[in-house]
């Protein structure tokens, strides 16, 4: 059995998305099923160092993750060759520094998004990273969710005949942390700490249309700070100064037009968290984070408005549930055995900090939007 074992540096895995879905779902499952298999007899084992700045949390990381390396001393790590890639989960207003230092290492790059605070400094890393010659990723998850994967066979097949709109629903309520608390941290309301939703979610939304539906080509958006003020980890009151709540729609360069409503002050009546609708001239398909429902043009239902009676038919009735063809992994997990095959054997992976870089111009895009309160073009302005 020949092994390649592969030294990660996992930095910010403390917080909930890495400690979650990128140590314990991700690499701690793939150290448990005996490394990626590559070929036969050939395996990739990842060997991580845990790095944060809180010792406690690290050991108690390491315990819950069966991982045995940690540190608060980046540099050190850094600086050892043993280790060849470098992950960050960090906050965003913290990324770009600490990849700026790894590249500069020679450390191949895979991190979390949004990838900068803005589209000139995420093209500064993507050219960085180009110029040093090291293997960059960016984390696009929703690519692999199964109610995704199951629309995108659905285009595949031609269901949808020719497609007219997208429709996507995502959020829920996020508690203000005064009497119940706060499921999400507090930066993520603060504007000054690399907090608000446009710059959170719009970079999910541009990978989303850009690899399942369509190029974007323009946007219209309006933030909003519904909850002008929440409690903190600590129990103090703070000021909300970043948007909470974003009411955006995009055109596609092939006529699709999409709607996103993304909000941290919603209530679900949903499917799930993320409902997907697509609505095409031969069959319609309402996807969430797992699941798929269609309905085809020949379930159609005919209604009539008539607000007098009560509505005689039940439209829940008319969709069918797409059925279980395949196994799904989690996606995170799928994204990063991608990564490791891209970094030991050169397998493809389109999803560089090139792709980063689209999301935060769309976000920037978003915020523009929202200040001129206009629609904004996806010009070229050195990305494609």
């Amino acid at each position: 059995m020949q092994e390649h074992k592969i030294g990660i540096i996992m930095n910010g895995v403390t917080g909930r998305m890495g400690t979650n879905q990128h140590l314990l779902r991700s690499i701690a499952e793939i150290i448990k099923q005996g490394g990626v298999k590559i070929g036969p007899g050939e395996t990739i084992m990842p060997d991580p160092v845990l790095v944060g700045r809180d010792e406690n949390k690290l050991q108690k990381l390491c315990a819950l993750s069966g991982v045995s390396k940690m540190t608060t001393k980046l540099d050190e790590v850094m600086g050892d060759p043993y280790y060849t890639i470098y992950f960050d989960a960090q906050t965003t207003t913290r990324r770009a520094d600490a990849i700026r230092k790894a590249v500069a290492a020679g450390k191949h790059i895979y991190c979390e998004k949004p990838i900068a605070i803005d589209t000139r400094e995420a093209m500064e890393l993507y050219k960085l990273c180009k110029d040093a010659g090291v293997k960059n990723g960016v984390v696009q998850d929703k690519l692999w969710l199964p109610g995704i994967l199951k629309l995108k066979r659905l285009i595949q097949l031609g269901f949808f005949g020719r497609i007219l709109s997208v429709r996507g629903e995502f959020g829920y309520w996020v508690f203000e942390g005064d009497s119940i608390p706060a499921q999400r941290p507090s930066w993520n309301y603060r504007k000054e700490d690399g907090g608000g939703i446009i710059i959170d979610m719009l970079c999910h939304w541009r990978y989303v249309l850009d690899n399942v539906f369509g190029k974007v080509k323009a946007v219209s958006c309006l933030g909003a700070t519904h909850i002008p003020e929440r409690t903190d980890e600590q129990g103090k009151p703070y000021h909300c100064t970043a948007d909470d709540a974003a009411y955006a729609t995009f055109e596609l360069e092939n006529g699709i037009i999409a709607h996103f409503n993304s909000s941290w002050t919603v209530r679900v009546r949903r499917d799930d968290l993320l409902t997907l609708q697509v609505d095409g001239t031969k069959g319609s398909a309402v996807a969430g984070l797992r699941e798929c429902y269609i309905q085809h043009y020949g379930n159609t239902p005919k209604p009539v408005w008539n607000p007098d009676i009560t509505q005689p038919i039940n439209f829940f009735e008319g969709w069918s549930k797409v059925p279980e063809q395949e196994q799904y992994d989690n996606a995170f997990k799928v994204q990063w055995e991608l990564f490791l095959k891209h970094v030991v054997k050169g397998d493809s992976f389109p999803w560089d900090l090139y792709e980063g870089v689209k999301g935060v111009q769309l976000a920037e895009k978003g915020l523009e939007s929202w200040e001129k309160r206009c629609w904004v073009d996806l010009k070229e302005e050195g990305i494609g």
